[in-house]
This record gives structure tokens, C-alpha cells and sequence, in this order.
């Protein structure tokens, strides 16, 4: 495996007109008649010849990181495929570079007042939507305030602007009590209830993307489901969309960095199944990868197209603990503790992830700069992996002292998962794991694109999770588990976890805060409200033909300034 290592900084990731005409003459008519038929015939022949395998001239990138996408509306998408698109179609006020460093997006500029609660971001001259029409800062506040609607229910409303003066208001149906405002034309004023030291990032991500209020308002939610509609702001906009097939983006002319695009298309192929993508890539029908198969990896060892990369994140589990057999945090230690995650990493995951023994691994920073995972539970992780044997019998002691010994009395359930990657196999290992335990795990396989929403609904009993970070504040990953998040997929509800959280959005001392993170973290392990099997690494296979883009350690690839090689 060839390994790139990433730095994990500080900042966060993200993320044609018409016109009308009067009558004319004959003439006129017949002109426009014969343009017609010609331009009929040049594009029927530049079909054939794409159908016989000669070049029109475009550089189209063909990648595959995922299937049908569950949404790629900013305000309503939550998962990492998704994102990736986001990011393309879209440009917040601030972007995050190769080196992960905040610079300039569509604002050219911005500052924060001396008691950090007033933030300001001057826009640049010029910009304009894919549609050739003007975007001013004044899209910014519909689009932020559209995140706090309560009709759209966005799931990151809470952790994007949970902090803005009057985001309690706004969540209720009171959009207009959001601290933001426009001035004039180029400039977005954001009013913040405390600091936040991390709000550019924020600035930086897919969520608050700016999106045009007269296509929503005219299309309802159908807006981000075609290219008719589909308007967005970024390098690329998009153009076709065969659901089950590919989602088309073609340059955007109107992009305010046009110049430096220098591919004419990037189509995102919508494959599932990680063997046909891997055919894909064999036979040269896309250049990139996301998902290889499992079985192949061994043989890719030292392949120079195969590259592991690490990002921050953590694979867990979720108990929903609406459930009632789930709501004994003795029951959830326990079914934590029976899970050999030494094995499922090293074996099952075959090295390319590696073992959980925090919820919060490696990447997230502490407010004094230093890695936060070295200064939890008092520099010791909160599972011993090294123990395995001991960590199963205080398991079975924990379901004897729930009323569950030997499984007796507790209900079967139902580990849900979508079939990717290694999620099938871990599922699998689960049913073995959990039967030490007398309980008996039946597996269910759920397509990508309904997966996301039968969980964040609670339809389940167990599901697979994990997370990505947006940025390495640990409160990006934290605030999952607060009560009220709309990513709280598993219904964790602890009023001292959300007391610690409250502390840590409103303190203005870095040492008081990071305590409070922390005290966070150890309630939510004591308490297992979810439970983290390993962290994260990137694996995919890219083509040399590729150059100019990059891969983040927030688990995005930057296509937009990629080109084709020869």
C-alpha cells in the first residue's frame, strides 16, 4: 500500500440565460431554420463519432466515489459522497486550500470584531450563479436562514449555527431572529452569542453553501433532483443526472475562478457494488475509485495506484436507545466490551483501519493545540483492546447484572447496514460476537440511498454509523450526541452530556471548555451511547493520468483543479 500522510490542521473542511425574441422576417425564419438543422447534424455526428471511440475535444474526469447520493442539497445532506459533489457545485464565503488553511471563497475578505461576536465577510465583485444571474449577500442570509427552518429540518442546523444570536428562535419557525444580515449587496454580517474560534471553518462548509432562493421557492424541494434546476454557484454546475447511472457537472462559466478550471466535465459514476467499479477502473471506463473491493486489497500491496490515507474519523455502532432493551447502559457496556476490536481491524478490516479504544481518535485538537485524544481519561484509552478475554467476561457479568444472563430474557435484534466496503463482514462478526453473550443478531442489508434516512428516522435496532470530521474541533464530533442534534442517530439522551456540551459553546476560557469537552467524552463512553469500532483511513485507487488534485483529511477528494494527462 503506498501511504500519503496528511497534516491534520486546525481549519476545517469543508466544501445559461435565455433570451426572448419578437417576430422576423421570412428570411429571418429560414435562417434560423437552417442554424437549427446544421447544428441537428454536427451534434448527430459528433455522437456517432464518440459512439466509434474518436475524441470530441472535452476532457471529462470520469470518478466513482459512491452511489446514488440520499440528497445534494446543501442544507439537507449529510454523508461524505454527497459532500464531495457539494463541493464541487458549490462555494461557501471561505475555502479550505491543499494545506487545509482557510483562504478567500466568494468573499474576498472577512474580520471579527474584538470580543469575537460579530463576524463580517466583504464579498467579491462580479459574482454570479451558473445561470449567469447575480449573487449577492443576501442569498447567504436566506440560505443560512433556510438551514434553521424547521420545515427543511436540516440535520446540521444545530452544529453550523447553533451559535448565532437568535438560532433558538429561528429553529422554532422565527427565521427572521437569525443574526444575519446583509447590509448591502457585498457584505454578510453574522452575530454570534458567544465566540467561536472555529467559525470560519464553519464558513468553509458544504451546509451553509449559498443556494438560489427564486428556484427553491418556484421548485420546493424537487430543485436539487435535476439539472434543469439544479443552480448552483461553484467551479461546476451540473448537467445531466441518470439516476442509478451518473450525475454529470460541466464547467461553470460564471465561476469566479474560471480560468483556472481546466476540465470540461467531472462525472460522478453512481456505482454500488464495489466489484463493478473496480471492472471500471481495470477497464479504463473511470480513473478513480473509491470503493475497492475488500478481497482485492491483498493484492494490491505496493501498487503505486493504490493509496491509504488517513482522515479523522471514527466506524461505530448504534444502539438506538429508544429501543427498550437498549436502555440499560449496563447492556451497551456490555455488548461494547464483547467486540475484539483488534481483530476487526487488523483482520477483518485487514490493516487498513485501525482500533478504536476512544470515541474521539486521532486528528481533533484540544483548545490548547495539542492532540485531544492524549489528554482524555487521563491520558488512558477508554477500552483496553490489548485485553480482549478480560474486557468479554466483564461483558458477561454486566448483561447477568442487567437481568440478561446467558442472553436469557433479552429480545432478538436486527444490525442494520448498507453493503460496502467491510460493513457486511463486521455485521457478520457481530452476529459471533454478540452470541457469547446469548443474543442472537439477525443482519439486514439496506440500499445507500435509504439507509441514511431509516436511520436518522430510528427505524432500526442496531445500525452501522461512523463520522467524518468537518473540521478538527471536537465539538464537531461531540454535538452528534447531544440530545436535540439532528445527527443523534442513535436518540443518546443524557442531560449531564448536554450540560458539558452547553458549557463548552458558551465559556469563553479554553481550559474550561476543553474540561468540558472531556467530561463530555466520559460520560458518553461510561454510558456507551454509541460504540466506536475503529478509526478511519482513505483507500482508493487513482489513475497517474490524474494530476492537480487532492485528497483532505476530512475524507473529501478536490477534483476541480485536476487535469487529464495523455
Amino acid at each position: 500500500m503506498k501511504k500519503r500522510i496528511l497534516p491534520l490542521l486546525l481549519a476545517g473542511a469543508m466544501v445559461a440565460g435565455l433570451a426572448a425574441c419578437g417576430g422576423g422576417s421570412s428570411a429571418k425564419t429560414e435562417t434560423k431554420a437552417a442554424e437549427t438543422q446544421a447544428a441537428e447534424t454536427q451534434a448527430a455526428g459528433e455522437t456517432e463519432a464518440a459512439a466509434e471511440g474518436e475524441s470530441t475535444g472535452e476532457k471529462e474526469l470520469k470518478v466513482q466515489i459512491g452511489p446514488n447520493p440520499e440528497t445534494i442539497d446543501p442544507a439537507l445532506n449529510s454523508a461524505v459522497d454527497g459532500g464531495n459533489m457539494l463541493l464541487h457545485a458549490f462555494e461557501c464565503l471561505l475555502i479550505v486550500d491543499q494545506d487545509g488553511v482557510l483562504q478567500p471563497g466568494q468573499a474576498e475578505s472577512w474580520e471579527t470584531s474584538e470580543d469575537g461576536l460579530t463576524w463580517t465577510f466583504h464579498l467579491r465583485d462580479g459574482l454570479k450563479w451558473s445561470d449567469g444571474t447575480d449573487l449577492t449577500a443576501n442569498d447567504f442570509v436566506y440560505s443560512w436562514k433556510r438551514v434553521c427552518d424547521p420545515m427543511v429540518a436540516a440535520p446540521y442546523a444545530e452544529t453550523v449555527l447553533g451559535m448565532v444570536k437568535g438560532y433558538s428562535e429561528a429553529i422554532e419557525g422565527n427565521l427572521d431572529a437569525l443574526g444575519v444580515s446583509a447590509p448591502d449587496d457585498k457584505t454578510l454580517v453574522v452575530e454570534l452569542t458567544a465566540p467561536c474560534s472555529y467559525f470560519g471553518s464553519l464558513a468553509a462548509f458544504a451546509t451553509l453553501s449559498p443556494v438560489q432562493q427564486a428556484t427553491i421557492e418556484t421548485n420546493g424541494d424537487a430543485w436539487a433532483t435535476a439539472p434543469e434546476t439544479y443552480v448552483s454557484n461553484g467551479p461546476f454546475y451540473m448537467t445531466e443526472w441518470e439516476v442509478g447511472s451518473h450525475i454529470t457537472f460541466s464547467k461553470n462559466p460564471y465561476y469566479r475562478d474560471a480560468d483556472a478550471i481546466k476540465l470540461d466535465k467531472l462525472t460522478f459514476q453512481l456505482i454500488e457494488d464495489a466489484n463493478a467499479a473496480y471492472s471500471a477502473y481495470q477497464n479504463g471506463s473511470v480513473l478513480f475509485i473509491k470503493d475497492v473491493p475488500t478481497e482485492e486489497i491483498p493484492s494490491l500491496s505496493g501498487n503505486p495506484e493504490f493509496f491509504v490515507d488517513p482522515i479523522i474519523g471514527t466506524y461505530y455502532v448504534n444502539l438506538n436507545n429508544d429501543k427498550e432493551c437498549f436502555q440499560d447502559a449496563r447492556v451497551r457496556r456490555a455488548l461494547s466490551l464483547a467486540i475484539d476490536r483488534n481483530y476487526v481491524a487488523g483482520t477483518l478490516m485487514q490493516g487498513t483501519y485501525s482500533p478504536a479504544s476512544n470515541f474521539m481518535g486521532p486528528g481533533w485538537i484540544d483548545t490548547d493545540g495539542t492532540e485531544f485524544m492524549a489528554n482524555a481519561n487521563g491520558g488512558k484509552p477508554y477500552i483496553d483492546n490489548d485485553n480482549f478475554e478480560a474486557n468479554l467476561a466483564e461483558a458477561k457479568e454486566l448483561m447477568k447484572e442487567a437481568g440478561y444472563e446467558n442472553g436469557e430474557g433479552f429480545p432478538a435484534i436486527t444490525y442494520s447496514t448498507n453493503d460496502s466496503g467491510y460493513h457486511k463482514v463486521v455485521a457478520e462478526y457481530l452476529q459471533q460476537a454478540w452470541a457469547e453473550l446469548g443474543i442472537q443478531l439477525d443482519v439486514k442489508t439496506v440500499e445507500w440511498a435509504s439507509f441514511t434516512p431509516m436511520r436518522r428516522n430510528g427505524e432500526y435496532d442496531v445500525a452501522r454509523n461512523g463520522w467524518v470530521g468537518d473540521y478538527s474541533d471536537p465539538s464537531n464530533m461531540l454535538d452528534l450526541l447531544y440530545s436535540t442534534n439532528g445527527n443523534n442517530d442513535g436518540k443518546f439522551n443524557n442531560a449531564d452530556y448536554d450540560a458539558a456540551m452547553d458549557l463548552s459553546r458558551t465559556t469563553l476560557d479554553p481550559a474550561e471548555r476543553s474540561k468540558a469537552l472531556h467530561t463530555a467524552e466520559d460520560i458518553l463512553m461510561e454510558e456507551a451511547g454509541c460504540i466506536p469500532i475503529a478509526y478511519y483511513n482513505d483507500f482508493w485507487l487513482q489513475s497517474p493520468k490524474i494530476t492537480g488534485s487532492w485528497h483532505s483529511p476530512y475524507g473529501y477528494w478536490y477534483f476541480m483543479y485536476a487535469d487529464i494527462a495523455e
